[in-house]
Parts: C-alpha cells; structure tokens; sequence
C-alpha cells in the first residue's frame, strides 16, 4: 500500500465548498510525512466542473464518479460509491471535512470497510511515520491526542482552520470511475430548500452573530441590520437558537457552526467556552456585551461594554457612512 492520501471534496449546487480546498492543504502536509502522494474522488452527478477545480490545486490525481443517483446526498449510494473507490486505491488516509456530509458518510464508510476514524480534527502532524492527530473534546475544553497505530485510517478535519489551496496549478488527470452500486433500498424523492441567505455562514468573511442578550426574535433584527450593511452573514448562539429567536442554520459553537471570518461581532453572547470553539479562530473578534466580567472579553480584541441596542444601532450609521465615502 503506497502512502497515499485521499480526499474527499464536497459538491454542491455544481461547485466545491471551501473545506475542499482546506483538505488539500492538510493532505499535502501529511503526505511529505508519510512519503505519498495526494488524490481526490468527486462523487456526484454532472461534477466534472468540480472534479477540474480540484484538479488544479496541485494534486497527483482525480477520480470521478459521476451518475445521476448521486444527484441528491443518498448516504446508502455514496458510501457504496466511494467504499469501491477506496479499495481500488488502497489509499493510507482518507480525508473528509467534519461537516453534515462528512460525518454522515465518513462513519458509514468506515464501517462499511472496517477501517479506523478519528473526527473532527483540528491538528495532525506525522512523528516516525505515525500520524498523530488532535482533537477536541468535552465540549472544547481539552484537547486529545490520537495516534494511529496503523494504516489505513480515515480523517474527518474541522472547517475554517486550515488554509484553503489555491486553485491555480497544472490539472492533476482525472479519471473516470463507474458506479457499481447496487439498486439503493431508499431514494430522495424531493429536496426542499431553506430560504437563501444572502451569505453563507460557514464561508463568510465577516460574521454577526447575537446571543441571549437579543432579548428575542424582534431583538434580532438589529443584529440583522449591521450585518446587513457589512455584507456579513448572520450567526447566533445556541441559547438564542433554543429559545426559537433564529433558525438552526445560524447557530455557532460546538454544536453549530465552526467560523472563521476576517471579522467576527459578537452582540450579547456571553462567551461560553461551547461558542468560543466554534469562532475563536477569527481573525479579529469585536464584543458588545453589558457584562464587563463576560468571558467573550477574554478573547475579543476590541470590546464595547454596553447594551447592544443602544451600541449596534449607533455602530450601524458609522458604518453606513464610511461606506458611503468609499
């Protein structure tokens, strides 16, 4: 078995999301510690835009299985799919991002074939021809370190901390793969879609996010007003989220969303250490909060310690006029 390492990009709506790149970049480092060579498989219907992005981020090889059952996310026709794919390469590690589709079909793979899984994952390094890989657990609190006793095992990485690679090198070959699946016992019938949002959360460069002290649904719309004019992307705390004020999809922390925007605002979120795993990684962190003592000051680079109602809005007409001069 060569030391090979595998990834497995997300398509959607006929392009890679950014984890894809992001697992090219954590697959290069692994592979000059093992000795082997980095490859992609696409799975999907009509992926061959996606299976050509891949290909020019430098990597040996692209496999491509495309067939209109893998239209939708079935689990049952992905991981039959991509089981076949990873014994005809006999790959070292197969890396997935710890996202819906990742986690879904990492753990179905790797039960399907018998092979190890260390999820969500936030560092790895290769001492001795041994991959060793962190993640964290108890809600973020500590840190664990794994050590794979032995190869194959399968990898899935947290999104929004590593690097995403660049698209711009000489493609890699692709190759096309059949899909021998058998018939699935179940199929998608239909896929309803949420309402658009005008940024994704999970790839925003900017981020406003508003917690408990939102006070409730209506309280929220100032949140949405500043994110407004950034151009940012809505997020939210889990209590915000249990209370019904926002949707699910704007949840960040260890059981939402894991972010890392150039800009990240925190308005009334207290700072539990359950949210700051899922931003602590932004670049800047500005907190408006009434609770001087709040721990989300501990990780803000600027903080504002007042009412978000009387600070956003106020926040909001600044903005707007210094973009108006830009």
């Amino acid at each position: 078995m060569a030391n090979n390492i595998l990834i497995v990009p997300e398509a959607r709506d006929g392009s890679l999301r950014k984890v894809s790149f992001e697992l090219v970049t954590v697959a290069n480092e692994i592979a000059q510690g093992l000795g082997g060579a980095v490859h992609a498989v696409v799975l999907g219907n009509e992926v061959s835009a996606s299976a050509e992005q891949i290909a020019k981020t430098g990597i040996a090889q692209v496999y491509q299985v495309d067939h209109a059952a893998l239209q939708n996310f079935a689990p049952e026709v992905f991981t039959a799919a991509l089981a076949d794919v990873i014994r005809k390469t006999q790959p070292a590690v197969v890396l997935f991002g710890a996202t819906g589709f990742g986690k879904e079909l990492g753990a179905r793979v790797a039960a399907r074939i018998g092979m190890g899984l260390v999820a969500d994952c936030t560092g790895y390094k290769v001492e001795g021809g041994t991959l060793v890989l962190t993640r964290p657990i108890y809600a973020g609190k500590a840190l664990a370190t794994v050590k794979a006793k032995s190869l194959p095992v399968m990898v899935s990485i947290r999104p929004n901390i590593f690097p995403p690679a660049s698209a711009d090198a000489s493609p890699a070959p692709i190759e096309k793969i059949e899909l021998s699946a058998n018939a699935a016992r179940s199929q998608v019938v239909e896929k309803v879609q949420k309402e658009a949002v005008a940024v994704d959360l999970a790839e925003a460069k900017i981020v406003v996010s508003g917690g408990r002290g939102a006070k409730n649904a209506e309280g929220f719309e100032t949140v949405k007003q500043l994110a407004n004019t950034l151009g940012a992307a809505v997020g939210a705390s889990r209590a915000a989220v249990d209370a019904g004020w926002i949707d699910y999809s704007t949840q960040v922390g260890q059981t939402g969303k894991t972010v890392a925007p150039q800009l990240y605002i925190a308005a009334g979120i207290s700072g539990a250490i359950q949210h700051l795993a899922g931003m602590s990684s932004s670049k800047v962190i500005v907190a408006v909060n009434k609770d001087p003592d709040a721990p989300i000051f501990k990780v803000a680079d600027y903080g504002i310690v007042g009412d978000l109602f009387q600070v956003l809005p106020v926040m909001n007409e600044e903005l707007k006029k210094v973009l108006a001069e830009k």
